[in-house]
């Protein structure tokens, strides 16, 4: 199997880490078991040149709000737009495969709203979310997850 491409954007790191994180795991699973696929990442920051995709991909989108609560008095993109634009550059968004999730469940209804918003802009599901940078147990879950939904759009 290729490798699954996973975009995302850090702002504070935590997203990095889980994606290196689950960048090690997919490696040590690839190592014992060569059938299951590795993880490739491309992090999107402000600094990223547009380009088009031409693979699929999955992405994984912090959450970042201003004003409001996110339900029924608004809300404000924040920090990730740059992922945004770049999602929405010609047709990328044809190839996004579904949208992962992270915030801090303190936050209650605001918790992942912004994947959830790129899932519901880009027409595309929202797959998975974990909190902060998330745990051991999020890293496997997820990769499950992102095996499962992979071997899914291939059938």
């Amino acid at each position: 199997m290729e490798p699954i491409r996973l975009l995302y954007i850090s702002i504070e790191g935590n997203t990095r880490s889980f994606a290196n994180n689950l960048h090690k795991y997919a490696n040590g699973i690839h190592d014992q078991f060569p059938e299951n696929p590795l993880i490739e990442l491309k992090e999107i920051s402000d600094q990223t040149d547009f380009a088009d995709e031409v693979n699929p991909y999955f992405l994984s989108v912090p959450t970042y709000l201003t004003g409001g609560n996110g339900i029924d008095t608004g809300v404000t993109e924040l920090m990730t737009n740059s992922l945004g634009e770049y999602v929405a550059y010609n047709n990328n968004a044809d190839y996004c495969w579904g949208v992962i999730g992270s915030g801090n469940r303190n936050f209650n209804e605001q918790y992942c709203l912004t994947a959830r918003r790129y899932a519901e802009n880009f027409n595309t599901p929202f797959i998975a979310d974990f909190e902060l940078r998330g745990t051991g147990r999020d890293i496997e879950r997820i990769y499950k997850i992102l095996v499962a939904e992979t071997k899914k759009h291939l059938h």
